[in-house]
């Protein structure tokens, strides 16, 4: 019977060591790397929506900071990712037979640049773009509004997670 328990024991410790290296967000993060900064997005959008720029950079860094275990930190990161949002659009998706839009979509566009000063390989510059679509009789002002921005800013964060990190 004590030997079967250092059995199980040793068993139980190989398997625990053994998932240590892996990752549930899928994260493929270079050695040596702990430090990211997150630098200014500006709003270069034809439609400029105040407070735009901010809320995607605080969102960006929230998400590192939630999925993976790297440090914040305003210079000298190990990973960069700086850009613009490229555009802030409405338009109708599809009209009623009065010839007025029964949806409307808010489509936000966001050009990012990373830089992994541990692996120069790893640079990437590509724009990545999400859609809300809401009621055409309905404004987009209000909770409304904040719910397609934290929609849109979810996605394209994940995906920009993925693109540079998760190499999805």
């Amino acid at each position: 019977m004590k030997y079967i328990k250092y059995i199980f024991l040793l068993l139980t410790l190989a398997t625990i060591s053994s998932c240590g290296f892996y990752s549930f967000t899928g994260a493929s993060i270079p050695p040596g790397t702990e430090t990211f900064q997150v630098n200014r997005f500006e709003n270069n959008a034809l439609l400029v929506e105040p407070g735009l720029e901010r809320d995607f950079k605080l969102a960006l860094e929230d998400l590192l900071q939630n999925q993976t275990n790297l440090s914040l930190v305003p210079s000298n990161g190990d990973l960069v990712y700086e850009g613009e949002i490229t555009d802030y659009r409405i338009s109708p998706t599809t009209a009623t037979s009065q010839n007025t839009a029964a949806q409307n979509r808010l489509t936000i566009a966001v050009k990012v640049r990373f830089f992994n000063r541990k692996n120069e390989e790893d640079d990437l510059e590509q724009t990545f773009s999400f859609f809300y679509d809401y009621p055409g009789s309905a404004q987009l002002i209000g909770s409304q509004k904040t719910t397609a921005i934290e929609e849109i800013f979810e996605r394209i964060t994940q995906d920009v997670f993925n693109a540079t990190l998760a190499k999805w």
